[in-house]
Formats: C-alpha cells, sequence, structure tokens
C-alpha cells in the first residue's frame, strides 16, 4: 500500500456459542473515486463496516468523509468502485426508497421540520390515509406514537418539533430512520450541541440500539468520542484511506498522526509566561448576576489564558456573552481594559478591546454570501476609510494580512466564506476578534466542528495572542480548548463552584463540571 496506507483487521468476534459469524459486511466500499472537476474527492477510498459494530469514520476538513457519505447515502454516485450493502449491490441513486431501507444519516444540521409536529415529520409524505383519502391524523398519532415506543424515544408525537431540544430531535431522526427499515445509521458530529450529560445519554441508546441490532457510522472530531464509544475506527486523510484499525489498538497519538500527518501538539507543558502583576487586568467581573447566572466574579490578567468550564446549562455561555455585551446582566460589572463598557453592547464592548468568536459561527460568526474580506473587517470599519466610507484597496490590504495571519485556505479575499471548508470559515471568525488588536479575546466552543489540523492552529494561535499581553477567556466544554489554560474556573449550576490549575487531569475537570465531589 502506498501513502503509508494500512488496514489492522481484527480477528472476527465470536458469537455466544463461539463460531465466527459469515455474516456479510453491513456496508462495504471498495475502490471509490469520485472527482468534482479538477478536484478528486475520493481517490480509491474504501471501508468495510461490521454488522452490530460502532465505527468511527475521522480525518480533518477535505479528507473525503462527507463525500463518502453523499456516496453511502446515494446522494452520488461514484466515478468508480463498488458499494454494496450486506453483500448486494446498492440500489440506483434515483431509487430513494431502497437507500433510506438501508440507511440513513443523522446530519449535525438537523432536517426535523420545527413547524410540524413530531407525528408530522416521522411520517412525512407517507401519512395514513382513510377511506375519503384524506389524512387520517389519528392513525398518524398512533403509528408515531408506536415507532417512538419501540425505540425508547420518550417524546410526545403530538408535541411540536420546534419544542424539542437538540437531543430529543436526533433521538426523533434516528428512531424515523428506524422507521423506514434501515438499520445502519451514520451520525455525523452528533455531539457537537450537546453537553455533557446528553453525550452519555446519547452514548446509552447508541449501545441500547447495537444490542437490537442497528450499526453506526460515527463522525466525530473529538477524539474522546472515539475511544468511547467506537468499536473500529477507519482514518481518511487526502481523499484517501490511511488505516483501519480497532479502537483499543490504535494510540491516540497515532490516531492524530494519521489524521494529520504530523504529531499532534501537547499542550500541557508550561507555558511561556508574559503575565504582567502590574498591568491593568484584561478583564475584571464583579458579582455579577443574570438569567442562567449568580455573583460571578473573576479578574484576568494581561496575558493570561482562563478556561470557563462547565456543561450546557452551568451559565458558562451565558457569562461569556454577558462580557462582550451579547447578553445584559441584571447586576455587577464588567471591566475589560479598565473601561466599563455600557452593559448589552457589543459595540461598546468591542470598543472597549474586546475581540469575540461566538459559539455559532453558522448563525453569529459570519455572513455566509458576503466575502471574506467584508467579513473579515466587519469589526473596524473606522480602518477602511474616513467618515464612513469604504476603500475597497484598504479593505482587501487587512483582509490579506488576515488571511496569511490565519493561513485561510483561499484564492483570494472576494471569495464568499460560504465558499471555505469549516476549519477556514472558523478561522475568519478568529482573523475579524483578531482584527483590532483587543486587549481581551472572549471565545465560546472556538473549535467546535473543525478538524485537528485546523484546532491545533487556533488554539496555537490563540496562545500566540496571549504571548502578545493579550488576555484571553475561553468558555467551552471540550477539554482540548482548555488545556493550555493557565487556569480554569469551573461552573455548575450558575455558580463559579471551584478554579482549577492547568496540569488537572481529565477525570478531575470532568467530575467538576457535572458537579461531582471525586474527594468527598
Amino acid at each position: 500500500m502506498s501513502d503509508g496506507e494500512r488496514t489492522v483487521s481484527p480477528a472476527p468476534a465470536p458469537v455466544d456459542d463461539g463460531r465466527v459469524p459469515s455474516d456479510p459486511p453491513v456496508v462495504e466500499a471498495t475502490g471509490i473515486v469520485k472527482r468534482f472537476g479538477p478536484t478528486v474527492a475520493l481517490n480509491g477510498a474504501r471501508m468495510t463496516i461490521r454488522p452490530g459494530e460502532t465505527h468511527a469514520l475521522v480525518g480533518r476538513n477535505g479528507a473525503g468523509k462527507s463525500t463518502l457519505v453523499s456516496v453511502l447515502t446515494g446522494l452520488q454516485a461514484p466515478d468508480e468502485g463498488t458499494v454494496t450493502f450486506g453483500g448486494e449491490p446498492a440500489p440506483r441513486v434515483t431509487d430513494r426508497d431502497a437507500w433510506r431501507r438501508r440507511v440513513a444519516c443523522v446530519y449535525q444540521k438537523s432536517t426535523i421540520i420545527p413547524t410540524l409536529t413530531v407525528a408530522e415529520n416521522l411520517f412525512l409524505n407517507r401519512h395514513d390515509h382513510g377511506r375519503s383519502r384524506l389524512i387520517s391524523w389519528q392513525a398518524t398519532r398512533r403509528r408515531a406514537q408506536d415507532v417512538l415506543s419501540t425505540w425508547a424515544v420518550d417524546v410526545d408525537p403530538q408535541a411540536p418539533a420546534g419544542d424539542l431540544s437538540v437531543e430529543q430531535r436526533q433521538f426523533v431522526e434516528i428512531a424515523r430512520a428506524l422507521s423506514f427499515g434501515a438499520r445502519f445509521i451514520i451520525l455525523d458530529e452528533p455531539t457537537a450541541q450537546l453537553d455533557a450529560a446528553a453525550i452519555n445519554r446519547l452514548f446509552d441508546r447508541i449501545r441500547d440500539l447495537q444490542r437490537q441490532g442497528v450499526t453506526f457510522l460515527f463522525i466525530s472530531h473529538h477524539l474522546q468520542e472515539i475511544y468511547e464509544i467506537c468499536d473500529m475506527v477507519t482514518v481518511f486523510r487526502d481523499a484517501r484511506h490511511i488505516v483501519t484499525a480497532p479502537v483499543a489498538e490504535l494510540p491516540r497519538a497515532d490516531l492524530v498522526a494519521a489524521m494529520t500527518g504530523e504529531a499532534a501538539a501537547d499542550r500541557r507543558g508550561e507555558r511561556a509566561g508574559t503575565l504582567d502583576p502590574g498591568a491593568t487586568a484584561a478583564l475584571s467581573v464583579s458579582a455579577l448576576r443574570g438569567d442562567a447566572y449568580h455573583d460571578v466574579s473573576f479578574r484576568i490578567g494581561a496575558g493570561e489564558i482562563v478556561g470557563l468550564a462547565g456543561a450546557a446549562g452551568s451559565g458558562r455561555t451565558e457569562v461569556a456573552e454577558t462580557v462582550v455585551g451579547l447578553r445584559t446582566a441584571t447586576a455587577g460589572e464588567v471591566e475589560i481594559a479598565g473601561h466599563r463598557p455600557r452593559p448589552g453592547s457589543v459595540p461598546a464592548a468591542l470598543a472597549a478591546g474586546a475581540g469575540f468568536v461566538p459559539q455559532d459561527r453558522h448563525h453569529q460568526g459570519f455572513v455566509p454570501d458576503m466575502s471574506i474580506a467584508d467579513n473579515a473587517t466587519l469589526s473596524v470599519p473606522r480602518r477602511l476609510g474616513p467618515n464612513g466610507f469604504l476603500s475597497r484597496g484598504r479593505r482587501d490590504r487587512i483582509a490579506r494580512s488576515l488571511i496569511e495571519n490565519l493561513a485561510i485556505k483561499t484564492p483570494g479575499p472576494e471569495l464568499p466564506v460560504s465558499a471555505l471548508s469549516g476549519g477556514n470559515q472558523q478561522k475568519v471568525v478568529m482573523a475579524r476578534a483578531l482584527a483590532d488588536d483587543p486587549r481581551l479575546l472572549v471565545l465560546i466552543n472556538p473549535t467546535a466542528g473543525v478538524d485537528v489540523r485546523s484546532k491545533e492552529f487556533l488554539l496555537g494561535k490563540v496562545q500566540e495572542t496571549a504571548e502578545t499581553g493579550t488576555g484571553v477567556l475561553i468558555a467551552s466544554d471540550e477539554l482540548d480548548d482548555l488545556r493550555m489554560c493557565d487556569r480554569v474556573l469551573v461552573m455548575f449550576q450558575g455558580r463559579v463552584t471551584s478554579e482549577i490549575a492547568r496540569g488537572w487531569h481529565d477525570h478531575d475537570l470532568v467530575a467538576a463540571m457535572e458537579g461531582v465531589d471525586l474527594h468527598a
């Protein structure tokens, strides 16, 4: 095999009576080639998934994961290669019903229609009809309840889908896929919007469904999840298959090396000290109160990186959003670099010296149809020309500098942000946050949904920024985001409950985030 490709093949697992199962793979893709014009999205890719396993597919953005999913779900026909389900050739691309009976994908962006009820979503375009050919809503609700009960989804079939949590929507989508007859489910970044408790519940459901004969392909950028829930892992890089191995036999360092072509950086080591105790604090929060948090006080020194950790509902995101003016506290004060910005005003926070990366780049981070240049300079209009007039030349010079600084892969600053990969989109958001040389950088889940190499780059840029004297606040429940922090403040049920110095162990931080005292 070329390009470092290898396959670590486990011995087939024996069934209960000791026999080796002879069932064909649930799905097998062999020699898949897919081109889009001059771009080769898949180059001889392959994957084999056995019945009942949870198989991870990992790789950085551009590795070919999404294209393989589109081939495995019948949305794209490969230019070369074959796909089989249970040893039988895949259906014709036009036979959508046949594909739905074999495979379904639960995407990171929900396909549930919020204005319809759960039952209507479950049986959209396949409702029960009475003798008059009118839809029998009673029968549809009854069928929906049967499906939800069969797969242990505790949701009211008459509830508006828009009222469901992210976790509930995912379970409804899984139930909908199973109702078509599919027993092979692709989960695309299923934990991206879930807190730790919801992730645990999702993993419990996956294990339950495995025991009922459902097979999963699990796609995630969070490597700790791969080791927690998956049996096998396949790595793609640069449109090619690199390695397939049992998760238990592939050390994390080897997995990262396969994904990136280089060893992952260890951010546990000591960070170059740049703290100046005599300098004005980058951020001072005093007795802050709001709907989701109570009596929050802390300080971030110039050049200090502080984490704000906690599960969803802990108040960490709300505190960070209050600091930058997205929310208004009911009491308390926020001081940025010696200035007290007007509460509830993002422009005032930016003017005081803050830079900001919001938690959802798609809805808060950028305008998709605008260019990279316009997105990256949205927060610095005064630098683009006098008296409110915009100089395109000045804008493009600033944008090119930011593109180079953030290593954004683009042919030029005029490209719409929507044309970039997820990792490069997040770099544009980070570029805007750094465009005015902030004294305080506030980041909420800064590496959510980006590939490993982009994650390493973004976190490296955060560290580099802190070394220039900028204070950094990272609000996240992603452990890799927090490893570089000088200290981590843990929030639970709206209060800061502990402060943990750098060098922490994962289980200690996770326990604190879940409100568990390991030393009690």
